[in-house]
């Protein structure tokens, strides 16, 4: 063979080894990639983790997803409702898309799925995007606080809330949290999952308070002064000042008990059975009741602490864990009583545990003591001092594991909590128009005080129960009612607004004694603002537009009209039904302020302009809630409102002249279907120089006319 045929050869050979080679070489490096990426990198998870190269699969024993940057673990992905239920202002959970990274730090948030009206028919998901977005670069080991009004703790982080959307971000915050917490202690090191321990009921024997000491069931935690100083002389000498400042030498510089009292056999010790079962009352089941007192120097709860708060002092924690510990308020209503004697204390107080907060008894737990010091002129800082202790181990059941054991946080609680002023104030204000309901006959006989009362209430109700405490009631809270009637009825919902569930509570009951007037004319604040559009109207004299009784009758069936299309929608699709409900202006006057994109503003403007006009305009003919009120409404218990058989025949005084809402039958009797009860026809029957009646009785003495001619001649 020619020497240029065989180097030709030996190139071609050369050639095709080459291609064999990076043929297989390629395959083996396919085959190991297609293996390794299980699944595909989602936008998703590259917003979440965007170094990450690849994801593992899901994994078998809780819903979370690996995340790598080729073969180093990221951190995971899951979805929140996999592993929480809190239910959101809508009736349903808020899903979100989390990523936290093998140290327990937030790498990102994303709203997977919600129905939250506030925020799809409302202020928009934008505020909702920029809440979620403050919890990333942050550690699950953090305490979160949402929307504080003072951030006076130091160990704490304070996210920004949403106004106008508390309700759905505390959902949010806790969604964020539990769920995180249950995958950090399943994956993450350095997070403990939680032991199937509960407390043995049967574990009980009579002790000394000494005894419960000297067995650990009661902690004593002491401190001098000498001693605290000591533990603090590398640090600066502002905190040395602070001490000394606190205590003097030889004093107990921090001289506390503290024991968890609800254990059978230290609280029923401590407190006596009867004390005892007061405390258990005060408890959801699961739940942890820490007691402390202390006698000390140095108090555990500043003096400004606000009872049923958290408190700044002093933290708890449990695997790096922070606990939330919150008062109860224990001794509100009763003096602390025990049925042994107890060491002299200056302080004492219940904290609450939640049983979601993933703290278990039988575990070590610490519990610090913060002191504030000026660190420079203008920096403050914080030293803790810190206790570790474990309970005895013969106080608990160990049992086996329980699979996909879930409990809901009281969520609601926390927030009735929060708002019990505002709960107080609406409170005395219902039990002001009860008053208001039962002695309105008398009152009624003095018009100028039934006058500025009503003008008073009407003011409260726009202020403190639309503009301030959100307060307005809605269609949409109609037919949510239904659909978890239908759909299986859940209360925790309802509990979320503390303000609208006791008014709806308030109006229900009322609607059965009074009517729907006590709401539409004392509780509703849109119907409010229309009552001041007719007063500005009044003042102005603007002429009124009457519209004729048979265009009244027809136009008034609108509204029942409108009910049925809303509430029938509901059940077909939620999001159709709440685009259907901005026929209420409520939204947009009340709960954005006016605050919203202008065909709404517009649309409300033009409803109140309309008002100068007409009375209540909007409360006669449109509105749902009013019609689904007057359903119920229709036939009161008492009807109070005086009629004389004048009235009607031959009398139309108060149905022409003095019932702007149109809601006197031609007969004189009242519509109650229809009446806002502003008492306004009972002042007038109820006044000598305004009733017919009565004026044609005293010109009757003086000169004799036939009742018809003088009525003729009056009306």
């Amino acid at each position: 063979m020619p020497f240029k045929q065989l180097k030709n050869l030996k190139i071609w050979l050369l050639l095709s080894l080459l291609l064999m080679l990076t043929t297989s070489f390629y395959s083996v490096a396919l085959n190991t990639t297609t293996h390794a990426n299980v699944t595909a990198i989602s936008d998703e998870v590259a917003q979440l983790f965007p170094s990450a190269t690849r994801v593992g699969p899901i994994d078998n024993k809780i819903a979370v997803t690996p995340v790598y940057q080729l073969n180093e673990l990221l951190g995971y992905v899951f979805e929140s409702d996999d592993f929480v239920n809190f239910i959101g202002f809508s009736g349903q959970t808020i899903n979100l898309l989390i990523g936290i990274d093998t140290q327990g730090v937030f790498t990102g948030l994303k709203i997977l799925a919600h129905n939250e009206p506030i925020f799809l028919h409302g202020l928009g998901e934008q505020p909702m995007f920029k809440f979620i977005k403050q919890y990333q670069g942050h550690s699950i080991k953090e305490r979160f606080i949402v929307n504080a009004r003072a951030k006076t703790s130091l160990d704490a982080t304070y996210i920004d809330g949403v106004t106008r959307a508390t309700i759905s971000v505390l959902v949010i915050n806790d969604t964020i949290t539990a769920s995180a917490l249950k995958v950090a202690r399943e994956r993450l090191s350095g997070f403990v999952a939680p032991s199937q321990t509960s407390i043995n009921p049967d574990y009980y024997q009579t002790l000394t308070f000494e005894e419960l000491v000297n067995k650990n069931l009661i902690k004593h935690w002491q401190l001098t002064r000498e001693q605290a100083l000591t533990m603090t002389k590398t640090s600066p000498t502002n905190l040395a000042d602070e001490i000394n400042q606190i205590s003097e030498e030889g004093d107990e510089f921090i001289d506390l008990y503290f024991a968890f009292v609800n254990i059978p056999i230290i609280g029923k010790n401590l407190l006596g059975e009867q004390e005892y079962q007061r405390l258990l009352e005060s408890l959801k089941p699961g739940e942890h009741a820490l007691m402390m007192f202390s006698g000390g120097e140095y108090h555990f709860v500043s003096e400004d602490f606000i009872p049923q708060t958290v408190p700044n002092r002093l933290s708890a924690q449990q695997a790096t864990l922070p606990v939330d510990i919150r008062d109860i308020d224990f001794y509100s209503f009763y003096d602390p009583s025990f049925s042994l004697a107890v060491p002299d204390f200056n302080e004492i107080k219940v904290f609450r545990i939640k049983s979601q907060s993933g703290f278990e008894l039988n575990k070590e737990f610490s519990l610090s003591l913060m002191l504030s010091y000026n660190k420079s002129f203008l920096s403050k800082q914080q030293h803790s001092f810190t206790i570790n202790n474990t309970l005895p181990d013969s106080l608990f059941i160990h049992k086996e594991p329980e699979i996909n054991l879930e409990e809901n946080r009281p969520l609601w609680l926390k927030i009735w909590i929060s708002r019990s002023t505002d709960i107080i104030i609406l409170s005395i204000y219902l039990i002001f128009l009860v008053w208001l309901f039962i002695k309105q006959e008398t009152l009624a006989k003095n018009a100028k005080t039934t006058h500025r009362i009503r003008f008073a209430s009407l003011i409260f109700v726009i202020a403190f129960i639309g503009f301030y405490a959100q307060g307005q009631l809605s269609v949409v809270n109609i037919y949510t009612l239904f659909l978890s009637i239908w759909q299986g009825f859940n209360i925790n919902v309802f509990l979320l607004d503390p303000i609208i569930f006791i008014l709806w509570v308030f109006v229900f009951i009322s609607l059965f004694l009074w009517g729907r007037g006590l709401f539409c004319g004392w509780l509703c604040p849109f119907g409010a603002l229309q009552e001041f559009a007719a007063l500005v109207a009044s003042k102005l004299k603007i002429k009124q537009i009457k519209i004729k009784p048979q265009h009244h009758k027809n136009a008034q069936k609108i509204k029942y009209v409108v009910l049925v299309l809303l509430v029938g929608s509901s059940f077909y699709s939620l999001t159709l039904a709440e685009q259907l409900a901005e026929i209420e202006p409520f939204k947009t006057s009340i709960t954005l302020n006016f605050v919203r994109y202008w065909p709404f503003v517009l649309y409300v403007v033009l409803l109140l302009a309309l008002s100068l006009k007409i009375h209540k305009v909007y409360c006669r003919y449109l509105c749902p809630l009013g019609a689904g009120l007057a359903v119920i409404g229709r036939y009161p218990l008492f009807k109070w409102l005086t009629r004389r058989q004048e009235c009607g025949t031959p009398c139309q005084l108060c149905r022409n002249k003095k019932c702007g809402i149109d809601a006197i039958n031609k007969d004189g009797s009242i519509d109650y279907g229809e009446c806002i009860q502003c008492l306004e026809c009972l002042v007038t029957i109820k006044d000598p120089n305004e009733c017919v009646v009565d004026k044609y009785s005293k010109k009757r003495k003086a000169v004799v006319v036939t009742p018809n001619t003088y009525f003729i001649n009056q009306l």
